[in-house]
Parts: C-alpha cells; sequence; structure tokens
C-alpha cells in the first residue's frame, strides 16, 4: 500500500468524509489537540498505542520546529488550508491513520508543509531513500525519494550537484485532477496529497503528469503508489522519515516558506529541476555554491541545462548519441501499444460511422443505396468491433483491468476519465442503432419471419424503428467527437512538451477523417459494386475526405517538426531522438505521409477534371489505403516512444533507462536487488 499497513492506513476518501473544494477535503467537526512536549508526546502516544510510536532517543532534529507562520506562500495561496475550504466548523479532524481515530499533537497539522533541500549539503548517500524504503516496504524496483545528480566543468574544477527528490504535494497538483480514479486527495492535514493504491486501477496517467516522477506504477502489482509525506510521524511532530535519515543535513521539513535554521535561501528551482509553473510544488532549495553555465545529467536521457542571462538554468538538448540515424524499428514496440491500437481503431470507427449516416441523410447517391442495404448494418457493426476492440485493448493496458468502471469517478477533472464516456456513449449509440436498423435489413426480416413465423413489424413499425436509429446516431457522433476531443487533452500535458502541441488534435482528428473514409469507402463500394449500382459519387466523397485528413495530418506533422527543431526543452530532446534514434524510420514516415498526399491529390483531379473512374484509379486508392495504414501504425508508435517527459535527473546506474536496458540485455535485471522493474505485469 501506499501508506504501509504496518505504518499508516489508508485515509478516508472523499466520499467518507465529505466533499471536495479546490481539491481540498473539508475539516471534520473535531477540537484541535493541545500542544504539548515532546516528552509528553511519547508518553501519550505510547500510553494510548496511537499513531506512531516516538523511540526514547529519537534526536532533537528530527521533531518539527516551526515557530513562525506566514499568511501566504510566493504563489499567493494561503498556507492555512482550513481557509481554502468552504468549513467553518472547528478544525481537528481525524486521518484515522492505522484506523485509530485519534488525532496527532501537532499544533500546524491545518496548515501546508513541504521540504527544504539544501543541494550544497547532500553528499549523494542515499540514506534518505533507504530510510523512505524501509519504513514504506517498498520493493528495489520502487522508490518514492530518489537520488540523481548533475555534473559540470572541467578538471580540476569539475562539480557534481545531487538532488533529492520525492513529491512535492504541490499546490497544484495535477496528478489529482488527472487521475481518473479519484485515487488523490490534497488533505487539509499537511497538505498531504495522498494517493490510495487500492483505488487506482494501474492506467499511469499520474506517472505521465506529473514533472517530478513522484508516483511510481509498480508493474508487479499493477498499480501506483507514491510518497505520503510520512503524516503519521506529522502528526507526533516528528520530521519524515527521509529527513531525519539525511546525514548530511541536506534536507529538511516544516511549514512552507519557513528558512530552516542556518539557512538563507528558499529558491523554487535548481538545476534539472522542472519548471514551478506547472504544479506549483511545495519544495524550496538552497544552493549558494557556483555552479558551472552548464551541467550534465549523468543518465542516458539527452538533456543538459545551461544557464540563461537570468541565472537561471533550462534544459537544453545534449547531442551524447551522436547524429547517426538509425531504424530500431523493435524499438517502436513499447508499453503503449495497446493504445496505438486503441486510438486508431476508435478514430477510424468514429469516421467510418459519421461518413456514410451523415451522407445518407444529405440524400447523396451511393450513400441512400447502401443505407438501405443489406450491408448497412455489418457496417455499423464493424465500426462497434473496432470500438469494442479498442477499449478492449486500453482496458487490458491498465495494470488491474477488473477495475476498469472506476474510470468514470473523476469526470469533474480527469481528461481520461471524460475520453472514457464519450467513447462509451458512442459504442452505446452505435449498439442502438444496430438495433434499431434491423427491422429495415432484408435478411435480418426473412430470417426472422423463418424463425419466429411473425414480421418484425408486429413488434415495432419500420417509422418507428428509423427514428429510434436516427435518434441512436445523432447521439453517437457527437459522443464520438467529445471522446476524441477528451482523448486529444490526455496528451496536451505540460510535463510532456512533445505532447503539448496542437499537432495532437490534428493527427487524431485527421485519422477520423482519413482512416474513417477507408474503412467506410471498402465496405460501401465493394457492396455497390457487387449489386451493379453506381459508386462514383460514393468514391469520390470518400476520396475528399481521405485527401483532407490526409492534409490535415501532414500540416499538424510539418508545424510539429518545425516547432519541436527549434525547441530548447524536452519537447527539442524528442525531436533530436526521433531524427537520430528513430531517424530513418522518421524519414520513411514523411516519405509515405509526402507520397501518398501527391498521389491522392493526382487521383482526385483524375475523377474531378478528367471523370476518370478507371480500374487503375481504383487500384491507386487501395494502395493509398495501404500506405495510409502503414503510416498512421508508424507515426502514432513513434508518438509514444519518443516523448521525453520533464523528469528529475536519475544516476549512473539507478533511474536511468540506458542502464535498465543494459541490465535486460546482458540478464542482470533478473536479479531483483538490481532494482529494474520487471516488463510485464504479474497480477496478484
Amino acid at each position: 500500500m501506499l501508506l504501509n499497513e504496518k505504518q499508516l492506513s489508508r485515509p478516508k476518501t472523499a466520499s467518507e468524509t465529505g466533499p471536495v473544494h479546490g481539491h481540498i477535503l473539508d475539516a471534520a467537526p473535531v477540537t484541535v489537540a493541545p500542544i504539548i512536549s515532546k516528552e509528553a508526546s511519547a508518553k501519550k502516544v505510547t500510553d494510548d498505542s496511537s499513531i506512531w510510536q516516538i523511540r526514547t532517543e529519537e534526536q532533537s532534529y528530527a521533531f518539527l520546529n516551526d515557530k513562525v507562520m506566514l499568511d501566504a506562500n510566493r504563489y499567493g495561496k494561503k498556507i492555512d488550508l482550513i481557509a481554502l475550504t468552504e468549513n467553518t466548523q472547528p478544525v481537528g479532524r481525524s486521518m484515522f491513520i492505522n484506523e485509530n481515530p485519534a488525532v496527532g499533537s501537532n499544533p500546524n497539522r491545518n496548515k501546508q508543509h513541504g521540504f527544504f533541500f539544501t543541494a550544497d549539503n547532500c553528499i549523494g548517500c542515499h540514506a534518505c531513500e533507504a530510510a523512505c524504503s524501509e519504513k514504506n516496504d517498498n520493493p528495489a524496483h520502487l522508490a518514492f525519494r530518489s537520488v540523481g545528480y548533475v555534473e559540470g566543468g572541467s578538471f580540476p574544477d569539475y562539480k557534481r550537484m545531487n538532488i533529492s527528490m520525492a513529491c512535492n504535494h504541490c499546490d497544484d497538483p495535477v496528478c489529482l485532477k488527472g487521475c481518473p480514479t479519484r485515487a488523490y486527495t490534497k488533505h487539509v492535514e499537511y497538505g498531504a496529497v495522498l494517493q490510495d493504491p487500492e483505488t487506482c486501477f494501474g492506467c499511469g496517467y499520474c506517472t505521465w503528469v506529473c514533472p517530478y516522477n513522484a508516483p511510481q506504477l509498480d508493474p508487479v502489482k499493477g498499480q501506483v503508489s507514491k510518497c505520503n509525506m510520512c503524516v503519521d510521524r506529522l502528526e507526533v511532530g516528528l520530521k519524515p522519515a527521509c529527513v531525519s535519515a539525511c546525514v548530511g543535513n541536506a534536507l529538511d521539513f516544516g511549514v512552507i516558506e519557513n528558512i530552516p535554521n542556518k539557512r538563507e535561501q528558499a529558491r523554487v528551482e535548481i538545476p534539472g529541476f522542472p519548471s514551478p509553473e506547472i504544479t506549483q510544488p511545495n519544495i524550496r532549495f538552497q544552493q549558494i555554491k557556483r555552479m558551472p553555465d552548464e551541467m550534465k545529467r549523468t543518465d542516458s536521457m539527452p538533456v543538459k541545462y545551461h544557464k540563461n542571462e537570468d541565472g537561471r538554468y533550462r534544459p537544453a538538448i545534449d547531442q551524447k548519441m551522436g547524429k547517426a540515424m538509425h531504424w530500431n524499428l523493435a524499438r517502436l514496440s513499447s508499453r503503449e501499444n495497446p493504445l496505438v491500437l486503441f486510438t486508431l481503431s476508435a478514430q477510424a470507427a468514429a469516421g467510418a460511422f459519421a461518413l456514410p449516416f451523415l451522407a445518407a441523410q444529405a440524400g447523396i447517391d451511393g450513400f441512400v443505396s447502401f443505407s438501405q442495404s443489406v450491408l448497412y448494418a455489418p457496417l455499423v457493426l464493424l465500426c462497434f468491433l473496432m470500438v469494442a476492440f479498442g477499449l478492449f485493448m486500453s482496458t487490458m493496458h491498465l495494470g488491474k483491468p477488473h477495475r476498469f468502471y472506476r474510470g468514470f469517478n473523476n469526470l469533474r477533472h480527469s481528461p481520461v476519465s471524460r475520453e472514457g464516456l464519450g467513447i462509451a456513449i458512442f459504442m452505446a449509440g452505435l449498439g442502438m442503432h444496430i438495433l434499431f436498423s434491423l427491422p429495415g435489413n432484408s435478411l435480418v426480416q426473412s430470417m426472422f419471419s423463418s424463425l419466429f413465423g411473425t414480421e418484425i413489424s408486429s413488434l415495432i413499425s419500420a417509422q418507428t424503428a428509423n427514428r429510434f436509429a436516427a435518434i441512436s446516431a445523432y447521439l453517437a457522433i457527437p459522443a464520438s467527437l467529445v471522446g476524441v476531443y477528451y482523448m486529444n487533452r490526455c496528451y496536451r500535458i505540460k510535463a510532456r512538451p512533445f505532447w503539448n502541441h496542437w499537432q495532437v488534435a490534428t493527427a487524431f482528428f485527421g485519422s477520423i477523417l482519413s482512416l474513417g473514409s477507408l474503412v467506410a469507402a471498402t465496405v460501401i463500394i465493394a457492396t455497390l459494386a457487387l449489386q451493379g449500382q453506381n459508386y462514383q459519387a460514393v468514391l469520390l466523397l470518400c476520396a475528399g475526405v481521405m485527401s483532407l485528413g490526409l492534409v490535415i495530418e501532414d500540416v499538424g506533422h510539418l508545424m510539429h517538426a518545425r516547432d519541436m527543431g527549434r525547441a530548447e526543452h524536452e519537447g527539442g530532446v524528442s525531436y533530436y531522438i526521433q531524427t537520430t534514434t528513430f531517424g530513418k524510420t522518421f524519414n520513411l514516415r514523411n516519405a509515405l505521409l509526402g507520397f501518398n498526399l501527391a498521389l491522392a491529390a493526382s487521383l482526385l483531379a483524375s475523377m474531378l477534371l478528367l471523370n476518370n473512374f478507371s480500374l487503375v484509379i481504383m487500384l491507386g486508392w487501395a494502395l493509398v489505403g495501404l500506405i495510409l495504414l502503414a503510416s498512421s501504425v508508424i507515426s502514432r508508435a513513434l508518438f509514444y516512444v519518443l516523448v521525453i517527459p520533464t523528469t528529475m535527473p536519475g544516476a549512473f546506474f539507478w533511474k536511468n533507462k540506458g542502464f535498465e536496458e543494459h541490465a535486460r540485455d546482458i540478464g542482470l535485471a533478473n536479479m531483483p536487488q538490481v532494482g529494474v522493474a520487471p516488463l510485464r505485469h504479474y497480477p496478484k
């Protein structure tokens, strides 16, 4: 569990304790515990078998010591979190730690707390990591707190700066907003952002949106867990385990904005730390020693940090992988393969249903005839099955697929929940449309008559069935667009600049047009050709829609490559990898897109200007369709593989993707003490 079963139980959820206001729970009507001394606190906890057992030999530096309180933090947010709630009742709610209703003795328990890290003091001993993992009983491949470092300079003035990082319990926790299951809660108590692994279904979206790599997805248990601020220790006046274990006096903790003794700075940025503007994190830094103007990471991430004129370090591209281009086709396969299939199939189904239905409603020749044929219902059924397949793949992507229904818990904030709801309504609309289209299907009518000896019209009239079929279709089409819109919003993540671009929308909505028209044209033209009917209008409209989709996608890719090629952040780093590690694959994708658009334009012009609908034209469009499928799969696979998040620097071994890949190649990863997570989920 996130909250150690031996030491700290799950805090009550919103449904158990009250409504959420500004992501902060209202306090329950319980009085505040009185201020007591350290000795009395230890005796009280011992006598009551309360929240945390304070050791008799606990050192003085392990106790919280906040004497001065500010009214607001540097972001302008109230430090007293009760002021942010709509509850005017007395404070002092129990957190039910270890199922114990006792209220802690900390007099500042309703104020925002945070970490203070003095980079000059950190010696990289990893004692904080060890203490955190020991307290939370973490396996070797998980760490709620980790130590990385950046280096710079030249001999003999070569310098290293260590960075110890855990969850920053932010004022604007994007993990809370993004989580579709509402597994996260920002508590009035200490401002702690706590996560319940038992509510989590393992989608990992919080690990995408967090800039600090704080939530940890365990591929063995199939769930996420993270730092819980050691609220059980805070309740009795003790600092978190990692702070108490720090041998270099680098870590400290207390009410936010309180600068600890013998410190003089409270910065919000140091080299390697992502922009605080994303989440407004509750961590403060001190780093007085002069560092080189350029600091490099020692892990495999091709990112470095360069000091600007304002003295702030910003990410830049570190071309440590050289400039040679490679294929790396095998590396296109990733953990996100189910999402590749989900997004493509759902988008194709949306277009393949909307195009023939709306065209038939508009009275376009060929589409009207097809809508009255026996194969209309099978086309809609095909769209239904494509969506069902996509949702199945998306569900299998979860760490705990049997908890898929929890994905609708956070419709108020999470784009994942809204995406899922839109696609689910689309699928339901398709199902109803199929059902009400059956009475108008001659093949179904004959089968029904032979089986039951009566006409379908005895159950429902054709006019009523058509009316309900139209209503369900007009429900399904907007739902599909809403679903794809929020599918796009899922990837507009500030912590992943390569995705945070409008090109995502052009790719997704372009796929609706191009892939949807491809599926629809394949079925409709084949049906009309077998029936000996004219299909020129169908081919012309589908070809035009497909070409429009190709144009939209190509423009998006072109502008995305331009913007990322100029960028000096993690998005630019992703583009560097795209043009080197996957350079040949990237060029192949671009060549396919360019050739396909040129071929589609020439074929479309031939049909419009020369009225040419010969077999050669048909074969040309078949080639366009095949190239479209290939380029779509390559593009979507690159989309997931290339993204570089704004993660904290790792070390040479720990939190280093390059070392993890090497460890798997040579079999070192099979030793659990190495700390390399398994690639597959093993449900328990």
